[in-house]
C-alpha cells in the first residue's frame, strides 16, 4: 500500500470516516499506522472521534443541516412514533413521517441515521483491524478495543431496531446489512435478524473482555457491554441471559439508582450521575440551542426551542395516578398568567425535561443510553416471562421506592385486572419514558400502539374535524397493529440505488 503525507489531525480523521483499507502514513512528526496503534494518545483520539459522530453535525447529501444528528434522529424516530408524546402542528421537519407513519425512502432523517450509523460502524473496523494486528495489548490499548467492539454492536443493534422486524416476530427476515470488515464490498445482502443479532452478542461480549479501565460513563465499559447484552436478549426474549446480563451490572457495585431526592436532577447531571452506566456527553460548546438540540421540540422557555411536541395525554394521564412520583416533575405545563394550561391547536402543552438544564441550559443535556433502572426493569420483564411473580415484582418495586411511590408497592401482588407482564410494561413505559424505548417494546411484545387522543398523529385532521372533548375513534394511525408494516421504516434510497443485493421493506 502507498505512503501517503499527512497532518496527524487529518488522519484521525480519516481513520473514523473513511471505509476502506487502513494505509501506512508517514508524516513530517513521522505518524504512521505503527504510531497509531502503539500511541495510546493516539488511539485515544481515534476511539474518541467515534463518540463525536454520535453528536456530530456532519455534511450529508451535499450541504449541513443543524437538524441531523445521530442522537437527535434516534431519539425521534423512536419516540415520535410511540404513544408517549404528540404532535401539536403539522411541520415539514421529516420528524412529522414518524408520527404519521407517512415514511418513504427518501426521507431525510432516516437516511442520515443510516449513513451516520454506517460511518460509526466503519471508523470502528478501521481501529479494530489495526489493533487486532498486535500481540500483547497494554491495558489501555486493551480498553479501547474493546469500546471499538462496544460501538460497532450498538450501531448495528440500533439500525436492526429501526429497520427491521423485531426479532420476536420474525427472527430469519431480513435484518439490515453486517459490515465487519473494512474489505467489506459495497454490494452486500441483508443479514437476517437473527445473523445481527448474533453479530451484536458476538461484539459485545468480547468487548466487555477486553474493558477493564473504565474512563466514565461517557465511555464504554464492561458494564455498558453487559447492559447492551441485557437488553439485547431482552428483544430476543431470551429470559435466562437477560437475568444474567442485567444481575452482573446491578451486582457490579459501580452503580446505585437515584432517589426520590435526586432522582429530578439524574438527567441534567448524567455524567457524574451514580446511576448512569452509559451516556453520550455534551460540553457546553456544543450546547446546540434552537437548531439541533435535541431538547429544542419538546422545551422551550419561550426564547430557547420550538416546544411543538409534548408530552401525551395518554402517559400524563398513566403518571398522574400517583402525583406523589417524582418522575412527574419532569413534564412541565405551560400555564398562561391565569394558571390555565396553554394549548396549541387543542393540544395542551406539557413540556419535558429530560434533555434539558446540564448547566442549566435549557437545551443542553448528556443523553443516557443505558442506565441502572433498565437493568432492574429488564430483569423483571425476565422473570415476568417466567412466570416468577415474586422477583419480577421486586425488582419494580425497588425502582418505585425510589421513585417517591414506598406507599404504592405492590409487595409481591398483581393488581386485580392485570398481568405480571402488564405490571412491568407499565413501570417501563414511565421509567423510560421519552428514553427511546417504548416503540419497541411495544411492538416487540407484539402489542399494538394505542395512540387514541387528538394530535397531529391522525393525519389528514384538522382540530375542527373532531370534538376535541372526547377521545378519537376510528382514526387511522390512532391504533397502530403490531403487524403494520410501517412500524418500522424504509431502507434509506442511498442503499438501495448503490447496493443491488439490498432488499428494502414492503
Amino acid at each position: 500500500m502507498k505512503n501517503l503525507k499527512i497532518s496527524l489531525p487529518v488522519f484521525l480523521m480519516a481513520i473514523i470516516m473513511v471505509t476502506g483499507c487502513v494505509k501506512d502514513v508517514q508524516t513530517s512528526n513521522a505518524i504512521t499506522t505503527n504510531d497509531l496503534v502503539s500511541s495510546v494518545d493516539n488511539l485515544q483520539s481515534a476511539v474518541n472521534g467515534g463518540y463525536s459522530l454520535f453528536k456530530d453535525h456532519l455534511p450529508f447529501n451535499g450541504q449541513t443541516d443543524d437538524n441531523l444528528m445521530y442522537l437527535r434522529q434516534y431519539f425521534q424516530m423512536s419516540d415520535f412514533a410511540s404513544d408517549d408524546i404528540v404532535c401539536a402542528q403539522v411541520t415539514e421537519d421529516p420528524l412529522f413521517l414518524s408520527f404519521t407513519l407517512g415514511h418513504t425512502p427518501t426521507q431525510t432523517n432516516s437516511r442520515y441515521f443510516w449513513f451516520i450509523s454506517y460511518k460509526i460502524i466503519s471508523g470502528m473496523n478501521t481501529v479494530i483491524e489495526a489493533l487486532e494486528k498486535q500481540t500483547n495489548l497494554d491495558p489501555a490499548s486493551s480498553q479501547l478495543l474493546g469500546e471499538c467492539y462496544f460501538l460497532r454492536a450498538f450501531a448495528h443493534f440500533k439500525l436492526c431496531n429501526f429497520y427491521a422486524r423485531p426479532y420476536t416476530q420474525d427472527p430469519n427476515g431480513p435484518g439490515v446489512i453486517l459490515r465487519l470488515s473494512v474489505a467489506d464490498s459495497i454490494q452486500k445482502p441483508r443479514a437476517t435478524v437473527k445473523e445481527v443479532y448474533n453479530a451484536v452478542v458476538a461484539d459485545a461480549e468480547k468487548g466487555a473482555s477486553l474493558m477493564n479501565q473504565p474512563r466514565g460513563p461517557m465511555y464504554a465499559s464492561k458494564e455498558a457491554a453487559w447492559a447492551l447484552l441485557s437488553r439485547v436478549f431482552l428483544y430476543e426474549d431470551n429470559e435466562d441471559s437477560t437475568i444474567y446480563y442485567s444481575t452482573k451490572v446491578i451486582n457490579s457495585g459501580r452503580f446505585s439508582l437515584m432517589t426520590s431526592d435526586t432522582y429530578p436532577s439524574l438527567f441534567a447531571n448524567a455524567t457524574t450521575s451514580p446511576e448512569t452506566i452509559f451516556c453520550i456527553a455534551f460540553t457546553p460548546t456544543e450546547d446546540y440551542g434552537k437548531f439541533g438540540s435535541i431538547a429544542s421540540m419538546i422545551y422551550s422557555d419561550g426564547n430557547s426551542g420550538w416546544g411543538e411536541e409534548f408530552a401525551s395525554k395518554s402517559i400524563r394521564d398513566l403518571m398522574g395516578e400517583h402525583p406523589e412520583d417524582v418522575r412527574n416533575q419532569l413534564i412541565v405545563p405551560l400555564e398562561d398568567a391565569d394558571r390555565n394550561i396553554v394549548t396549541k391547536n387543542g393540544i395542551e402543552t406539557y413540556y419535558i425535561t429530560k434533555f434539558s438544564f446540564q448547566g442549566g441550559s435549557p437545551t443542553l443535556s448528556s443523553p443516557i443510553i443505558f442506565r441502572l433502572a433498565e437493568m432492574y426493569l429488564n430483569r423483571a420483564e425476565a422473570y415476568a416471562k417466567k412466570n416468577d411473580v415474586a422477583d419480577a415484582l421486586a425488582d419494580v418495586d425497588e425502582i418505585r421506592k425510589n421513585r417517591g411511590l414506598g406507599d404504592a408497592l405492590y409487595n409481591g401482588n398483581v393488581p386485580q385486572g392485570m398481568s405480571l407482564l402488564d405490571v412491568v410494561l407499565q413501570e417501563r413505559r414511565i421509567e423510560l419514558a421519552f428514553e427511546g424505548q417504548r416503540v419497541f417494546d411495544v411492538y416487540r411484545n407484539k402489542l399494538d400502539m394505542d395512540r387514541s387522543y387528538w394530535g397531529y398523529h391522525l393525519p389528514g385532521l384538522k382540530e375542527t374535524d373532531i370534538d376535541l372533548s372526547v377521545q378519537p375513534t376510528g382514526y387511522p394511525n390512532e391504533i397502530v397493529s403490531w403487524q403494520n408494516p410501517k412500524t418500522i421504516y424504509y431502507i434509506p434510497i442511498d442503499e438501495i440505488n448503490t447496493n443491488k443485493l439490498c432488499t428494502q421493506n414492503p
